[in-house]
């Protein structure tokens, strides 16, 4: 099939160190091209068995000029602080830490190579596109600015949405892992969340990486092929 006619826009949750998945979904499924927009929406760490490999093929992209937009999740987030913060550490350790620890074949978070450190320092915590908003967990309404919360960006759970305080647009997250009618079912709704607990393939309709191809609404499943 040839995908260099036109770019399209695909968006990505919750890796989570399923390296193997992440490029089989990229080039086998999706067939990216350097013509097309990747979205990424956090938590490339921590649980599954290839964290490192997950940030080496990002940074590789990148630097072969794809278009790879990245966000900071929750995971992200705890990684950064354990290497400034012993309790942190302790957190981020019990929150699937030390597979990525292991990935890196490393015994503490500030022994991972700076580039890395300095690759998630760089990530934001959402991106406001013509039609979407983008973000790991989700925004906060009850504020004037929903983007004033950056704990809620990173952690929090709730569906809400008020898109009249977004210039009309949806809110696309990740962070809470969905089964695959849930995900469809949510396509309909001005709430999408994409995770399909691609970690956690003995929990029924989940154990997948999923994109979604913003233009045609096309979700795109890629079965963990890491575990």
């Amino acid at each position: 099939m040839n995908h260099t006619t036109h770019s399209r826009r695909f968006v990505i949750p919750d890796i989570h160190g399923c390296a193997l998945t992440l490029d089989r979904l990229l080039s086998g499924v999706l067939g990216l091209t350097r013509r097309d927009d990747l979205y990424l929406l956090g938590d490339y760490i921590d649980r599954g068995p290839r964290s490192r490999e997950v940030m080496d093929l990002l940074i590789s992209l990148s630097l072969k000029g794809y278009r790879v937009h990245t966000l900071r999740g929750n995971h992200e987030e705890m990684f950064l602080n354990s290497c400034r913060d012993r309790n942190a550490f302790r957190l981020w350790t019990l929150n699937g830490g030390l597979a990525t620890l292991e990935s890196f074949g490393v015994e503490d978070a500030c022994e991972i190579p700076a580039h890395y450190h300095r690759f998630m320092e760089q990530m934001p915590c959402y991106l406001v596109l013509s039609d979407f908003v983008l973000v790991h967990a989700s925004l906060d309404f009850s504020l004037p600015d929903p983007f004033a919360n950056r704990e809620a960006m990173l952690w929090s759970r709730s569906l809400e949405v008020r898109r009249e305080r977004l210039g009309g647009r949806r809110v696309i997250g990740g962070h809470t892992p969905m089964n695959r009618q849930e995900i469809e079912r949510g396509l309909a709704t001005d709430r999408i969340v994409l995770d399909n607990g691609c970690v956690y393939p003995e929990r029924p309709g989940m154990g997948s990486l999923t994109a979604l191809e913003l233009d045609t609404m096309t979700l795109h499943f890629q079965e963990n092929i890491d575990q």
